[in-house]
């Protein structure tokens, strides 16, 4: 097993000039958790890695494994043709939220509505990478250039402060063939933040997952079940 550790500052010099241009999109504000570049690392991560390294899976540290990740790499021969991302489903109404001037202008909109007809949305806490598949969309990286990420986020009146999660989002209301969506077992996000805060009326619509967790994901500091 060969572990190769890489510095967070080297890192983020080569990130900045790429994504510059989405962190006022997408953070929550000057100097705050999610404006540091390192934050969109996923978004550019295939200009960042050596070109030998073709598949990444990149996850946050708030998870629970029940199953073993080998398996989760498998789900790498199941994307669809010009999908470069595996990503699951974000699990409560953030989106529905968020999109609300696109949506109030657009009554018939699957944009920020409940799987599994509507588009709620990603959450990147379990992420694949194809990272060969991203340096080969031309739709990908055309996507990354900062007159596209304006012009989506004109047209969707999207502000968000979830850094990658964002912009992964608004891509995908846009060109959801770019991405092969993970069941949501693979991410079963256990926040419940949104239940609270003026959508309990709908929150179990975007919460419910059925099958064998396989990976958990305590969200907002939420407890992941003992075994």
């Amino acid at each position: 097993c060969q572990v190769i550790v890489h510095d967070v500052n080297e890192l983020t010099e080569k990130l900045f000039p790429i994504v510059e241009a989405m962190q006022k999109h997408f953070s929550a504000g000057s100097g705050t958790y999610y404006s540091d570049s390192i934050f969109f690392l996923s978004v550019a991560m295939h200009h960042i890695m050596p070109k030998e390294i073709t598949q990444i899976i990149q996850v946050d540290l708030d998870l629970k494994y029940k199953t073993n990740v080998r398996d989760l790499f498998d789900e790498f021969d199941n994307f669809p043709e010009g999908a470069v991302i595996g990503i699951a489903r974000e699990m409560q109404p953030v989106y529905r939220h968020t999109f609300w001037q696109y949506r109030r202008e657009n009554p018939h909109t699957k944009v920020g509505e409940p799987p599994p007809d509507g588009l709620p949305g990603f959450n990147s806490g379990v992420l694949l990478l194809n990272l060969e598949a991203m340096r080969q969309s031309k739709l990908y990286n055309q996507l990354l250039e900062p007159t596209m990420v304006q012009k989506l986020t004109e047209k969707y009146h999207f502000k968000g402060h979830l850094g990658d999660q964002d912009f992964f989002t608004m891509v995908g209301m846009e060109h959801p063939e770019l991405f092969h969506v993970l069941d949501c077992t693979w991410n079963r996000q256990l926040c419940t933040w949104w239940r609270d805060h003026g959508y309990s009326d709908v929150f179990d619509q975007y919460f419910q997952c059925e099958g064998e967790v396989k990976i958990y994901h305590g969200n907002c500091n939420t407890p992941i079940p003992e075994d």
